[in-house]
């Protein structure tokens, strides 16, 4: 298992937070967690971004009407 401490909201604190046997094969990097305060369940998300990039193409402008 895998233990952090981070905020929880139902505590109103900073509790140790622990990964549950993981079903899905993640290990300790488990994204579920719960708090060992209240039992409360969190999940934590990363995102990955990926640049693309346009080829031959041109950068649109926004339409903006034209002050008078």
């Amino acid at each position: 298992m895998s233990d952090r401490e981070l905020h929880c909201d139902t505590c109103e604190g900073v509790v140790l937070f622990e990964a549950p046997p993981c079903g899905d094969g993640h290990g300790a990097d488990c994204p579920e967690l719960i708090c060992t305060g209240c039992g409360a369940a969190v999940v934590i998300a990363t995102f990955a971004f990926r640049e693309t990039r346009l080829s031959g193409r041109r950068a649109r402008r926004p339409s903006h009407p034209q002050a008078a």
